[in-house]
């Protein structure tokens, strides 16, 4: 019987050195891995590059991390940086994807990919408003606080500003599209909601602020209808016969 635990105890210990000398080894082979990726910084960008071609972008992100470290100075670090920027956004790593934007915006205010660089901070925050939940499930997104929203409306604002010819242009347009109704409709929902508390000022002026930030939206009616309703509870007649001509004018058609 003692025999037997013996033999067993020489067996597991066995096993145990077996295993400690393959972990030992495996992390030998990481370690030169790793140093043959940094040591050349072609080399370590060609193999960032094809991870993250092949959709590994968590891989991709340690080895621009890793030449980041190595090469900060090197003739391919700002290339390494718009590359990084892209592969937190595309894993939803949002905050340091916004960081690295930034970083490169404000250490290369006058490089020509400024553009990509703000189209990319643009893409994180739109990406995080409203969440992935939201839109399958089709919730009321207009009930939520657009802070997101407003972030990647003034980040592609400034990209179409400021670089009206960049290839990232027409795309940051339809997305301006879909954020201005968005945070128009935001507006009326809280306006309606002071309306109907008989906050009739605070009803008017968010009303206002919808239909003139976010002129062209597709509530810009609805606007109108709440500064209407506004100004007849306040006792301001003409105020609101002159807004609803204008809202037979412009919307003479609505539903």
């Amino acid at each position: 019987m003692i025999d037997s635990v013996i033999q067993k105890l020489r067996n597991g210990l066995k096993l145990g050195v077996l295993l400690s000398l393959f972990l030992l080894a495996a992390g030998c082979a990481n370690n030169e891995e790793q140093k043959t990726v940094i040591q050349d910084l072609q080399e370590g960008y060609t193999s960032a590059k094809e991870a993250a071609l092949s959709g590994n972008h968590r891989r991709a992100i340690q080895i621009y991390e890793l030449i980041q470290a190595r090469y900060p100075f090197s003739n391919l670090s700002k290339q390494v940086q718009l590359e990084l920027m892209y592969s937190y956004y595309k894993i939803g790593q949002l905050e340091l994807a916004v960081e690295a934007a930034d970083t490169f915006m404000r250490e290369n205010p006058i490089d020509p990919r400024v553009d990509y660089a703000l189209y990319i901070k643009g893409l994180t925050y739109f990406e995080n408003d409203p969440s992935i939940v939201e839109r399958l499930f089709n919730r009321d997104i207009n009930t939520r606080p657009p802070k997101d929203a407003e972030l990647a409306y003034s980040t592609f604002r400034r990209l179409i500003e400021r670089y009206p010819a960049s290839q990232y242009a027409p795309d940051a347009e339809q997305r301006i599209v879909f954020l201005k109704n968005r945070l128009a409709a935001y507006e009326n929902t809280v306006a309606d909601y002071y309306l109907r508390r008989g906050a009739y000022v605070a009803a008017l002026n968010r009303a206002k602020t919808s239909l003139e930030e976010f002129n062209g939206a597709s509530s810009n009616a609805r606007s109108l209808e709440i500064m209407a309703e506004a100004y007849e509870e306040l006792g301001m007649a003409d105020m609101a016969a002159d807004t609803r001509r204008i809202l037979e004018k412009n919307f003479p058609n609505r539903g």
